[in-house]
């Protein structure tokens, strides 16, 4: 029997901010899922870089939709890539600066930000500590950039996106933060790219998510799940709502669908 595709989002959905691990009734699920899953990972994230190489190597994904589309992997190998603009990165950038807002990026272990101390006081919230390697952001010119972050919170997000209508800040879910994104590029798009790589129909697919980067995925899939402690704006979208990820969100979701056999879960 041909295999079908699940993508499921890292934070929030996967990763538990709150204790910073994958639950183990997730990654029950996850081992149970690959009898039936090409698993995917999707991510705003570049799940190559210095903070999230160690749960790529927990999840353990048949492939990778990075960066909300703007990088797909198979394996280790690139089947798709889009760069931003360097006109379009040199007016975020100076927009970013001019306004006081922090945007920039991750590469590898070092951080590249308009602004350093708002990154540093987003993470000491969220985190408790800030363990950032800062450089100059507008090194970033000489780069090939798929993405960028915005710290900071919505009023500066809607600020964003009125100035530049090329442009979607979709929110994470604690809305502290948001990805930069051309609106053309989506974890959707990354889906579709997948489903073209596999050969598997769209309607053969189910993408897991909580936050509004999820939105377009959600929508696409053949089966759209949102967890529990989503953004509120994501759910009217979903097929299928969940309990908190702390609650045992993907292993709930997995069960009702019949994907995976009971767990020695309390639920």
């Amino acid at each position: 029997m041909a295999k079908k595709i699940i993508s499921l989002d890292l934070d929030q959905t996967l990763l538990d901010h709150s204790t910073f691990s994958i639950p183990d009734s997730a990654l029950y699920a996850l081992e149970h899922l690959r009898r039936e899953f090409i698993v995917v990972l999707g991510t705003g994230r570049d799940m190559d870089n210095h903070y999230s190489r160690q749960f790529k190597e927990i999840v353990k994904p048949d492939a990778i939709i990075h960066l909300n589309g703007t990088k797909i992997t198979v394996g280790d190998e690139v089947i798709f890539e889009h760069f931003m603009d360097k006109e379009l990165l040199r007016k975020i950038l100076s927009y970013a600066q001019e306004h006081s807002y922090s945007v920039g990026v991750t590469i590898g272990d070092e951080d590249y930000y308009i602004n350093p101390p708002v990154v540093e006081a987003m993470d000491i919230k969220r985190w408790g500590k800030c363990v950032r390697n800062f450089r100059d952001p507008w090194l970033l010119m000489d780069m090939d950039i798929h993405t960028l972050a915005y710290q900071g919170t919505e009023p500066g997000v809607l600020d964003f996106e009125a100035h530049f209508p090329e442009l979607k800040l979709p929110m994470f879910a604690g809305k502290m933060g948001a990805d930069v994104v051309e609106k053309k590029a989506s974890k959707a798009e990354g889906l579709k790219r997948l489903c073209q790589y596999y050969g598997v129909d769209l309607k053969d697919t189910v993408a897991v998510g909580d936050s509004m980067n999820d939105y377009e995925i959600l929508q696409t899939a053949g089966i759209g799940i949102a967890m529990g402690n989503s953004i509120e704006d994501l759910k009217p979208v979903a097929d299928y709502i969940t309990a908190d990820i702390g609650d045992h969100g993907v292993y709930r979701a997995c069960r009702h669908f019949g994907w995976i056999p009971e767990g020695p879960f309390e639920i």
